[in-house]
């Protein structure tokens, strides 16, 4: 049998050395390469539990703790509905002290597939050494974004996968118009830290693209008053996990994802969800062939109690496409759900997994935030 091994920026490491970690007097090492090989030298050596933090996008980043038991039971499902084996060459480009990035090493390890690990950066196909083929990835929709826009060559060899993974973020109406240029089937993840990666698949791409997620086998799911997601598993403990998501359940294992509980704006009696207005600006952007990243939020306001703004990253747009941005928005949102105010950020504050953080972002704009 081949022995393996796994490269890291272009540095190999076999497995026996990584689990012996007999390298680590005789190979430099920064401190990211380092955690990757220590996470893989604590599962190669049977180590049952993880301390993994959560992301902080949508609250303060908090530590908790992933059994071996978890990460397998989700690694596998992915494994075996992708069709994933030890013949196939994967690409982890996430930040792997997250959960998104761990669980790619998971899968690598357990389904012995050759890995090739890089820098999360922006576009990680820049970093895989030329006429090397990968059959799976996963990427946040910033970094996919990136690399069709970079490398237009890059189509065919994203063609070459088997798969492709997007998650961390919505996908813009932009992005998955691209998608559609690509036969490699492409899915959309929901999960969370707690849930050890995702726990259903969204096809975004082909025959079967779809606006609703299909759970994976053996998730139960729900909602509890607010009508947000409860998701019951394996990978739960057989406990009732109760998410801040507002979903639409279609069948026992079909839900729309509305978008999340606290990111609902009362303006004037009136809720409205900001990612439904986020859907509208994405595509109105797209008409206009402007493509700067944003969010929708609220501020205060004495008339309505709170009105929906709009935050866009990068240049002050004219006055002149602001207008047809309202005139776009106009024929896609009813009245009460139309941005009131347009503000400006030369530069979006992230998260460490590349998430906008909304809430640094507009105290640096010097908005007021709940």
């Amino acid at each position: 049998m081949t022995e393996r091994f796994l490269l890291l920026n272009g540095k190999k490491f076999y497995y026996d050395e990584i689990a012996a970690y007999s390298f680590r007097n005789s190979i430099p090492l920064n401190g990211y390469e380092a955690k990757i090989l220590e996470f893989c030298k604590d599962w190669l050596n049977g180590v049952q539990e993880f301390p993994i933090q959560t992301s902080g996008s949508t609250g303060t980043p908090k530590l908790i703790t992933l059994t071996r038991r978890q990460l397998e039971i989700s690694a596998r499902r992915t494994i075996r509905i992708l069709g994933l084996s030890a013949d196939d060459h994967m690409l982890v480009c996430l930040n792997t002290e997250y959960i998104a990035g761990m669980m790619m090493l998971v899968r690598g390890l357990l389904a012995n597939m050759q890995m090739t690990i890089v820098d999360p950066v922006g576009n990680p196909l820049a970093l895989v050494p030329e006429g090397e083929k990968i059959d799976f990835a996963s990427f946040v929709p910033m970094q996919l974004q990136t690399i069709l826009q970079d490398l237009p060559e890059a189509m065919q060899q994203l063609n070459q996968m088997k798969a492709i993974l997007v998650g961390g973020a919505p996908v813009s109406f932009t992005l998955q118009r691209s998608l559609q240029q690509l036969q490699v089937p492409v899915y959309h993840t929901y999960g969370m830290t707690e849930t050890a990666s995702h726990i259903a698949l969204r096809m975004l791409n082909g025959p079967h693209a779809a606006e609703y997620y299909e759970t994976m086998d053996g998730v139960k799911i729900g909602q509890d008053s607010r009508g947000c997601l409860t998701i019951k598993a394996d990978i739960t403990e057989n406990k009732t996990l109760i998410t801040n998501d507002i979903v639409e359940i279609l069948t026992p294992t079909r839900f729309r994802w509305i978008g999340r509980a606290d990111n609902t704006i009362n303006t004037g009696g009136v809720k409205v969800q900001t990612e439904v207005v986020e859907v509208a600006v994405s595509e109105a952007l797209a008409a206009l062939d402007e493509t700067p990243r944003f969010f929708v939020a609220s501020q205060p306001d004495e008339l309505l109690g709170e009105k929906v703004i709009l935050v866009l990253e990068g240049k002050k747009l004219t006055e002149e496409t602001e207008l047809q941005i309202q005139e776009k928005l106009k024929g896609l949102l009813r009245k009460f759900e139309m941005p009131k105010d347009i503000y400006y950020s030369s530069a979006f504050s992230e998260t460490a997994t590349g998430k906008v953080s909304r809430l640094r972002t507009m105290q640096k704009l010097g908005l007021e935030t709940d």
